[in-house]
């Protein structure tokens, strides 16, 4: 999980941004040049592959369209100097950053709106990657170019042992779960397995990101929209109760979950995995690479998360870009948002075993499998295309998912709680948050 560290209203930021132009919105008043170099500020770490990957990127649109982009790659403290460079009023032309940045960037002033017209692939994202991009005004400000949903990794070698088919449904998941953790699957002997890996600390609010998987299939909610921008809280809604409930159990009556788990984020979860001590996961795609390397690709398997008491739905979450207020080469800014999403971008952008940019294709004519043969890949863009959800884009998703992880981490950790009341009480929290925003339904 990539999370930022973004948070607070930003208003002098804001108010620092829409003063840079005499007048009228944010950017609309610079100076425009077509040939102006654009500047790319990427939230990834310097050398790394993923700035590897932009720079692969950013050739292909320069000698697509002549025009030319300097790329800097920042991960530490990236938005503490995003908010400099905008106290500067010299804001990057474009930015790189996760998709859950929407709101928070919105806020500050710090983007300016998308014209989708002059994106002419815009008509071919795929509707939920484009919607994440709207602002709470239901205007753009976003256009994703890599997507990520979560699906379900199987010990196969394990379920073909204990003679088990892929999970259809809750029921069988948690049957699965519990073969996992006292069937002895790796055969040793010992008591040493267990049926899931889930990274539940609060660290980042952890806990609520993973549930989300759980929360959604069920019909629950951890806030719902009520009319255009306004929300109110939904643990307690019946839907929300059971799904804690149902999730609950796998840890405190069934023991099906690892140790510890309270206190995992994902580094220690995944080694949880990889070195046989737990038999599922349910994670996204750029952990494939890695678990193929430690695990073997023969030892487990790609499926979709099995039904829900209401459907599948899973989380979505992936990279957007934004093209950034007060620009003196808005044409450019367009031209490469287009660039990314075309086909060709996309493709670009998924070429590699392990540096890539693009982990799953926003524009649906692209098909997956004729850059990457490996048929997982394609499973898990079937997820995206057909269960996916993103959080939805309101001025500050941070403390909605920190606080909701607080309460979710707490029931696992201590069994003696009462669900109900622990999530009545994390409704009144989040009402507070929603009314800080000012986003509360009346």
């Amino acid at each position: 999980m990539r999370k930022s560290k973004l948070i607070g209203a930003g208003l002098l930021v804001s108010s620092l941004v829409l003063t840079g132009c005499s007048s009228g919105p944010a950017g609309s008043n610079a100076k425009q040049d077509p040939d102006a170099t654009l500047e790319l500020w990427t939230r990834t770490t310097p050398g790394g592959p993923g700035e590897k990957a932009t720079l692969k990127l950013v050739a292909g649109f320069e000698k697509a369209t002549g025009k030319k982009v300097e790329v800097t790659a920042i991960f530490d403290d990236f938005e503490t100097k995003l908010q400099q460079r905008a106290a500067q009023k010299n804001l990057p032309d474009i930015v790189l950053n996760d998709v859950t940045q929407l709101g928070a960037m919105h806020s500050q002033g710090l983007v300016r709106e998308i014209d989708l017209k002059k994106i002419k692939s815009s008509g071919d994202i795929a509707p939920q990657g484009l919607a994440s991009g709207k602002g709470p005004d239901a205007k753009q400000y976003g256009i994703p170019y890599s997507a990520q949903a979560s699906a379900l990794l199987i010990r196969k070698d394990w379920r073909e042992k204990l003679g088990l088919k892929a999970p259809a449904d809750w029921d069988d998941f948690a049957a699965m779960a519990k073969k996992f953790t006292t069937g002895d699957p790796d055969g040793n002997g010992k008591s040493d397995t267990h049926g899931l890996a889930a990274p539940l600390s609060t660290k980042r609010g952890y806990a609520s990101w993973y549930f989300s998987n759980f929360l959604w299939a069920a019909g629950g909610d951890f806030i719902t929209e009520v009319g255009r921008g306004s929300y109110r809280p939904a643990m307690t809604t019946p839907q929300s109760v059971e799904a804690v409930q149902w999730f609950r159990d796998l840890g405190c009556k069934d023991k099906t979950i690892q140790p510890g788990a309270v206190t995992m984020d994902s580094p220690p979860t995944n080694e949880t995995f990889e070195a046989g001590k737990t038999g599922m996961f349910v994670v996204g795609p750029y952990l494939l690479p890695r678990f193929d390397e430690t695990l073997g690709k023969d030892k487990y398997e790609v499926v979709p998360m099995p039904k829900g008491p209401m459907d599948s739905t899973v989380l979505a979450e992936g990279g957007s870009v934004y093209l950034m207020a007060g620009s003196e080469n808005e044409a450019g800014q367009d031209d490469f948002a287009d660039f990314v999403v075309s086909v060709d971008g996309q493709k670009l952008g998924m070429e590699g075993e392990t540096g890539y940019l693009v982990q799953l294709p926003v524009n649906r004519k692209v098909d997956i499998s004729e850059v990457r043969s490996d048929p997982r890949w394609k499973t898990y863009a079937e997820i995206y295309e057909s269960s996916a959800r993103y959080a939805p884009s309101i001025p500050n998703w941070t403390p909605v998912r920190q606080t909701t992880a607080d309460t979710i981490n707490a029931l696992v950790a201590d069994c003696g709680l009462d669900t109900k009341a622990e999530l009545k009480e994390l409704d009144g929290k989040l009402k507070g948050i929603l009314d800080e925003q000012g986003i509360a339904a009346s």
